[in-house]
């Protein structure tokens, strides 16, 4: 019985150690591809930041999700760039087609606070705000291929 235990408790080590591995090796390539500083990490979660006002957020997991967000009235060409550089590394898929659809969404969130555009495979969505701490525009992509 011990055995058993014993066994049960090093696969599910193992498990972790091999999810933990991956979500580092996301997380070095994002930054390594964005030249984010890494902020605060957790085992499947990641927080950044990059110039002008952006951060970006990484969840590691089958899908993996990255999001950035940039505080100020409208994103530049930085913005779209940058979203869509951490989105081709956490989905596989053309930078030119998440800062494609990054750009429509945005563009429908300022009417509707939230939008979404496909983007091939996956979803990009985005959403505007003006709050206290002034406006800020928050998009994000994720793989919605059935896993």
């Amino acid at each position: 019985m011990r055995l058993i235990i014993l066994t049960a408790a090093v696969l599910s080590l193992s498990v972790l150690s091999a999810r933990a591995d991956s979500c580092g090796d996301l997380i070095d390539s994002v930054v390594a591809e964005t030249k984010a500083t890494l902020v605060n990490r957790t085992i499947d979660f990641a927080e950044m930041s990059s110039t002008d006002g952006m951060t970006l957020t990484l969840a590691c997991g089958d899908p993996s999700a990255v999001g950035v967000q940039f505080k100020g009235e409208t994103p530049g060409d930085a913005y779209y760039g940058l979203f869509g550089r951490a989105g081709r590394i956490a989905t596989g898929i053309g930078a030119d087609l998440i800062e494609a659809a990054a750009r429509r969404a945005r563009e429908q969130a300022v009417v509707t606070r939230h939008s979404h555009a496909d983007a091939a495979t996956a979803l990009v969505t985005c959403s505007v705000t003006n709050g206290s701490r002034g406006p800020m525009t928050g998009c994000a992509v994720v793989d919605k291929r059935d896993r």
